[in-house]
Parts: structure tokens; sequence; C-alpha cells
């Protein structure tokens, strides 16, 4: 449901840009479409493949996205002010994108390799900081603080449920908050994000600008909307209306009867991807669903916050409706996985089954 509403909401969105831009008002949603389709394959492949051959896979994925995203920043395609694909023309790939996904893999494996050692320093949070800083350094000189939060948030949340003792994370906690406010002022286009939430009215046509007109446009879409297609804010108000301000079309042009019903969708999702985690029969699959439904929800927390002004501008597309070929064909993958999860590993008839061993520490504190 969610990709559907993505392929009407980016048509809607995007007319206007790539008339402008490229001369051709389906632009934009003939692309989407088309990687719906690679999407929709990614996921029926990955739910009918069990997730357990996922397993001896992960270090050597994991390598080579680590190669990928030191060749975005040697021979990388370049676009505003940023360098995150590899490729030329039409084909190009956005390795940070599928990074998330490999991390989760990775993290999964290795977390669930780990027992009762991973509560230990030089065994547990030295080396969990290390794959995690070096992966998140690699993307940052792109740089890209988005997906550096949400990989962050992603990893943490996993080290968590695998068993991590509270001084860990409480050190985890305090060290990645003064990690991402250094990140997050240090450039002066991140810093300029922070001023327009907290006062974006004071510079109404600079850096408030685009927090302002997504309020706006949200405002004047009301409870009914104006109708679809009817946006102005696409009008070149709302900068990247078609990847970052799509939430903020959707919200002027159908209103709250649409904008409620997705958010309870991506609740929905999250509801069933944590049931999914809590009836996996092993770690690395529980690991696993917990890595892919807590990126789709923090995703969508960062981009529906910032876009209505609850948290700063992030610049993170909205997982499923926002335009995006590489990102859009990673989340179907993730959730194909997801799916393979909840097929070859639970048994929905009954709790998760108590573990032995290194598992014990897990299903104590899920008890």
């Amino acid at each position: 449901m969610l990709t559907i509403t993505g392929l009407v909401t980016v048509y809607s969105a995007s007319f206007v840009i790539g008339l402008a831009r490229f001369g051709d008002p389906n632009y934009f949603v003939i692309r989407q479409a088309i990687w719906a389709a690679i999407g929709t394959l990614l996921l029926i492949a990955a739910m009918r493949t069990d997730y357990h051959r996922l397993k001896p896979l992960a270090l050597p994925v994991m390598v080579l996205t680590i190669g990928a995203l030191v060749a975005v920043l040697v021979i990388g395609v370049e676009g505003g002010g940023a360098r995150r694909w590899i490729g030329f023309g039409e084909l190009t790939v956005q390795p940070a994108e599928f990074a998330k996904l490999t991390v989760i893999i990775y993290l999964a494996a290795w977390l669930a390799s780990k027992g009762d050692e991973l509560r230990t320093i030089e065994h547990g949070l030295v080396p969990f900081v290390f794959i995690i800083g070096s992966l998140g350094a690699l993307i940052m000189l792109q740089p890209n603080l988005g997906t550096t939060l949400i990989i962050l948030l992603i990893t943490v949340t996993m080290f968590w449920v695998a068993g991590a003792s509270f001084g860990q994370m409480l050190a985890l906690a305090v060290s990645g908050f003064v990690a991402m406010a250094l990140l997050a002022t240090v450039a002066g286009y991140r810093a300029d994000r922070i001023t327009a939430f907290f006062s974006a009215e004071s510079d109404p046509l600079g850096n408030g600008f685009q927090t302002l007109q997504s309020l706006i446009a949200i405002g004047n879409g009301g409870i009914h909307g104006l109708g679809l297609g009817a946006s102005r804010g696409k009008f070149f108000y709302i900068p990247e209306s078609h990847t970052d301000g799509v939430f903020a079309i959707i919200g002027e042009e159908l209103g709250i009867l649409a904008t409620v019903p997705i958010i309870l969708l991506y609740m929905l999702l999250m509801f069933r991807g944590f049931q999914v985690a809590r009836r996996a029969q092993d770690d690395f699959g529980r690991l696993i669903a917990t890595g892919v439904t807590t990126w789709i929800t923090v995703q969508a927390l960062l981009n529906i916050g910032g876009i209505t002004r609850v948290i700063p501008l992030t610049g993170v597309p909205l997982p499923f409706l926002s335009f995006g070929s590489n990102a859009l064909a990673a989340v179907m993958l993730a959730m194909g996985i997801l799916i393979s999860v909840s097929r070859y590993g639970t048994n929905s008839a009954l709790p998760a089954r108590p573990a032995a061993g290194k598992d014990r520490h897990i299903v104590r504190r899920r008890q």
C-alpha cells in the first residue's frame, strides 16, 4: 500500500520539476515505477530464500560494501555538493542506501556469535564502536549525516536487543550525542538546519524557507486537502518536493485524511516487524528483524518529524513514498528478508522459545 501510494504521490509531486528539468512530466514516475518493479522482484526473491543463508555471506558482503563506499570517495559522481553515487548518466548506485541493510546482516551475525562476551568492554563495546565508527566515517566523508544517524540508531538498537549492559548503552548514548552534536554544527549548512528549526521565522526566505513552506503546505491542505494534483508547494516552494518533502505534498493535496492513515501504516509495519523479532527462534533472525524494522521506523520518523518541525530537517527520504531508485530497491529487499524471518524463523503459534547458553541474557531481557 505504501509503495503504490508512493507511485501516485511521486507523479503528483514531481511532474512540475520533471517538466522544468527534463522536458518530461513523467520523468520521475517512470523511473520510480521501474525501480518499484525491480524492488518487488527483490522482495519476492528474498522472502522465498531462507534468511539463514545470509549468515555466511555477512562478512563478504560487508567487505564489498566498504569497498563501494571507498570507491564513492575516489571515483564517485558528485551532485548537490555531495559525492554519493557510483556510475554514469542514468546508471548510478548509491552504496550508502544498501549499507543500511548490509550492516544489519553483518551486525546480526556478529552479535549472535558473541553470547555473554558481548557485555564485556574488550569483546563487546570496543569492537562494536570500531565497526560502526569506521562505516559511519566513510559515509560522513560523502557527506551524509542523515544516513549516518539512521545507521547509528539501527545498530545501537540491535546492540541493546542483543544483550548489551546498561553501562555500555549509557556510554554509547553520551558519546553518540556528543558526536552527532559536533557533526551537526561543524558544517555551515547543517548548522543552518538547526537554526531553521528553532527560529525559521527569523529568516523566512533563507534558512527557514523549506521548514516554513512545508508547514504552509500542510496547513493549506487542512482536513480534506486541495485535491490530488492541486498542490502549490511543488511549484518550487518546497525544495525537492518529490523526495524529502513528499509528505508535505501529501498533506497539502489530500489533507489529514491521507497523512494520518499513512502514519498508521508505518505504525502497523513497526508493530508487525517487532512482532516478527519477538517470535524469532534464533538470535540471528531476531536481530535482523529488529534492525530492518528499526530502519523503516526511524527513517519515517526523521522525515515526517523534520517536515512537521518536530525535529530539525535531516534530508532523508520517506521510505516507500519518496522518489529514489536505490532507496526503494534497498528498502523492499530489506522487507523481503524480514518476511523471510517470519516464514522460516518463527512459530506464530508459540511464544519465543527459551534459549540456552549464550542466548539466555536475550531471553531474560525479553521476558
